[in-house]
């Protein structure tokens, strides 16, 4: 882990000194603009009345200050990147040094209480895995990891195993995508976006195509003529309103295009970048390589297609000045000029943004694994066994619990076997199914797990252990834990699951409960599916001398020096030793 740390420490300062050196430009770079600005200022004062001097200050003046201007943004984005880099080493260098990440995103937006899994495990939510897991820099990437997260797809594991570790060694590059990716101030959803490209309708006349270009050649004549008084003021003003007229007639719809782009403009500023990054790269693995492929199969670079859109749209946004606004309508029909070239782009590339975005979002979803494999080198990735022999762990342990004090455990049940787990209260039974659930989860994501050895027969999950009672629909705990069973009946039907239980039939009284329970037992047994029931209720582990299928586990604790001792170790049998009666003499709940 030293070593992990020693890289973020590393990293944190060397973007720091680069980040010391773009302050220095920028701040050249502000004066510089300050000068450009005073001396235009003085050449209008001093040039006062000589119209044939003044316009060319002003139109040359605008010119190159809207180049400082451009020059002062590429170096603000570079110090903004540089900022981010800093930040995300140094909440690595955080959570490996006080494993404290209950700051970050905890994904509560994606908890659902009728998903097969999700809300029993803790993956969304205070404290959660995805909150441990989740990098991402774009809303969408998080989005996706969520969907990644709860698809409960076990297909072609081992090419995401395979992704997964290619990214963990790129961990420089992963954060520069990350990092840039972060910087994205996206107004509109990316399906929002698409959606407003496939039903855009343009406007700009075709031959705008060379009008704006013809009119501009115009208007330099003009005022070369007109500062060698060639033709009298008079005629140049004409000619200014005319441009303005030819704009104004447009006017309407160029401001509704100019609101519709500006509002992706960050968007597209930086997805071109990532774009670059993707195309740069050199990968191995083969959905890394047919994704870059995607963004390859134009004539251009995406990238370079994306950079040109984003140069469109901000030139348009010069409009918003309103000096240049003003002239650049005038002299150069600048709105139009614009405004073809984004319609342009629209008509030819809108049918490919759509897989251009999906790559983004793919890598940034996938990053956030590669930062968990790189960050976690003990880990393993499962060997993947399509024969359906089971799970084989040795020293399983549970991700989100702290190294030092986590206990880990030997656990292998073969394809078709149900586990029956005893144990007392506190004594290790719900985290062993969490750790359980999260090696199923995390072996079919293609993320390496918490043991030292692993081998596995990918398998679906699907799971009850936290079912509540709803008072809003006027259901009962009871009532609401049979639809739970009920559904997972109704899957296990269709396909192939690894099921977990927790203490089922709680809502009913001891008797019809263990008669329920060993029914369902039975009745997941001829299913043929494989899984483990944890309860406290001893009769229901009788049901291994009618099913040989069916094999009993526990978890121990012992009262030492009038103490309640934990070793947490997963044992064959059936626990004996209970602890509730001590408890709640301890605790001085009840009396001798």
């Amino acid at each position: 882990m030293k070593e992990i740390l020693d890289f973020y420490l590393k990293k944190k300062k060397e973007h720091e000194q680069l980040l010391a050196g773009i302050s220095r430009k920028l701040l050249f770079s502000s004066l510089l603009r300050l000068i450009l600005f005073l001396a235009i200022c003085y050449g209008i004062y001093f040039f006062w009345g000589n119209t044939n001097i003044i316009v060319p200050i002003i139109i040359g003046g605008i010119a190159l200050f809207l180049f400082l201007v451009s020059r002062h943004s590429d170096l603000k984005d570079q110090s903004n990147k540089q900022k981010e880099l800093i930040r995300l080493n140094e909440l690595e260098i955080d959570l490996l040094k006080t494993r404290n990440f209950r700051d970050l995103p905890d994904g509560e937006e994606f908890e659902d209480p009728m998903h097969p899994y999700s809300e029993d495990i803790d993956l969304f939510g205070p404290g959660s895995f995805f909150q441990y897991l989740n990098r991402t820099g774009l809303h969408e990437g998080k989005t996706r990891l969520a969907g990644i997260l709860t698809e409960n797809s076990i297909d072609e594991i081992e090419k995401k195993q395979a992704v997964v570790k290619e990214l963990a060694t790129k961990p420089g590059w992963r954060q520069e995508f990350t990092a840039i990716a972060g910087l994205v101030k996206t107004e509109t959803a990316s399906a929002t976006v698409l959606d407003w490209f496939k039903n855009y309708k343009s406007f700009v006349p075709k031959l705008m195509k060379w009008l704006p270009w013809a009119f501009t050649g115009i208007s330099v004549l003009a005022i070369a003529a007109y500062s060698f008084d060639f033709i009298k003021g008079i005629h140049l003003l004409l000619w200014f309103l005319t441009g303005l007229l030819v704009t104004g007639i447009f006017i309407k719809k160029i401001n509704l295009l100019s609101e519709s782009v500006s509002k992706i403009q960050d968007t597209f500023h930086q997805y071109h970048q990532l774009l670059a990054l993707l195309e740069k790269e050199d990968f191995s693995s083969e959905i890394l390589k047919e994704n870059q492929q995607l963004i390859r199969s134009e004539d251009k670079k995406a990238s370079a297609i994306f950079k040109k859109f984003s140069k469109a749209i901000d030139d348009l946004d010069q409009r918003n000045n309103m000096l240049f606004g003003i002239f650049g309508n005038g002299f150069l029909l600048w709105d139009l000029r614009q405004s073809y070239k984004l319609e342009k782009w629209i008509s030819r590339y809108r049918q490919n943004v759509e897989n251009w975005f999906k790559v983004i979002e793919y890598t940034d979803s996938h990053n956030s694994l590669g930062n968990f494999a790189f960050n976690h080198p003990a880990y393993v990735f499962p060997e993947i066994n399509d024969e359906k022999l089971g799970i084989s762990a040795k020293q399983l342990g549970h991700p989100l619990l702290d190294p030092e004090k986590r206990v880990a455990n030997d656990f292998s049940i073969s394809n078709q076997e149900f586990f029956i787990i005893t144990g007392a209260n506190m004594a290790g039974k719900s985290t062993f199914l969490r750790t359980v659930s999260l090696q199923i989860l995390m072996s079919n994501v293609g993320l390496p797990v918490c043991a030292e050895e692993c081998t596995y027969t990918p398998i679906k999950l699907i799971t009850s252990m936290r079912t509540s009672d709803s008072l809003s629909d006027d259901e009962s705990y009871f009532f609401s834990e049979l639809k739970r069973l009920k559904f997972i009946v109704d899957e296990i039907k269709t396909d192939r699951y690894f099921i977990i239980l927790d203490e089922i039939l709680k809502g009913t009284n001891s008797t019809d409960k263990a008669s329920g329970s060993k029914k369902f037992v039975r009745k997941l047994v001829r299913s043929n599916s494989t899984g483990i029931i944890a309860t406290h209720d001893l009769s229901l582990c009788e049901i291994t001398s009618e099913l040989p299928q069916v094999k009993n586990h526990y978890f121990d604790a012992e009262i030492i020096n009038d103490e309640l001792n934990f070793d947490y170790k997963f044992k064959d049998g059936i626990c004996h030793n209970m602890n509730a009666s001590f408890l709640l003499r301890k605790m001085e709940i009840v009396d001798d």
